[in-house]
């Protein structure tokens, strides 16, 4: 190898280390460290939370009952029965014109017409009294009702870190681990895409 060109590098080299060490000398005499952290220390993690609603049916069978209808009959209002009696007399009277003959048919006839009077009469009390022993009928209907439901999600973490002695805040998506990286002397807050 040429002695020229070693000599070249030697004095190259010294000269470029006597820039270095007279850049980094301060008047008091002392030497200057000019390396900046490469991390930054997190402090605290707090997640910050958005509340909002969900909204959705709730449906369930219920049993209920349902009354039994009173038919509506035209003498319901009759207090005194009067159509009942009169077509129970009236049935009743042919029915007994038929039972006998000479007095004993106009006898059974007369029988026959308070008989059926009678009858009639209870007939049309029973139509318009409501069936006391009617049972209820009872069937299942769905209901249903819209609850609402509040919940929290996580937006971000509220971040505090610690760079040599300096402290800060910054807000980021994903909660960070015990460092954060630094460059230039600012903290990292998003994962960088991995270069090619």
């Amino acid at each position: 190898m040429d002695k020229s060109f070693l000599v070249g590098l030697l004095i190259g080299g010294a000269t470029l280390g006597s820039a270095a060490g007279i850049a980094a000398y301060k008047s008091g005499g002392e030497f200057e460290v000019s390396q900046q952290p490469l991390i930054a220390e997190v402090i605290s993690a707090t997640p910050i939370k958005e509340s909002y609603t969900v909204s959705h049916q709730e449906c369930w069978d219920e049993v209920v009952e349902v009354p039994v209808e009173q038919p509506q009959n035209p003498g319901y209002q009759d207090e005194n029965k009067v159509t009942g009696t009169a077509i129970g007399a009236i049935l009743g009277g042919i029915i007994g014109n038929q039972v006998g003959g000479g007095s004993g048919k106009k006898l059974a006839t007369i029988a026959g017409a308070v008989a059926g009077g009678y009858a009639g009469r209870k007939v049309q009390e029973g139509m318009q009294q409501p069936d006391a022993n009617a049972m209820p009928e009872s069937k299942v209907e769905q209901r249903c009702k819209t609850a609402n439901e509040q919940k929290e999600r996580i937006t971000g973490y509220q971040v505090s870190y610690k760079i040599g002695e300096e402290t800060g805040e910054v807000v980021m998506k994903e909660k960070p681990g015990e460092t954060l990286p630094v460059v230039n002397g600012k903290v990292v807050t998003e994962t960088q895409p991995p270069q090619a």
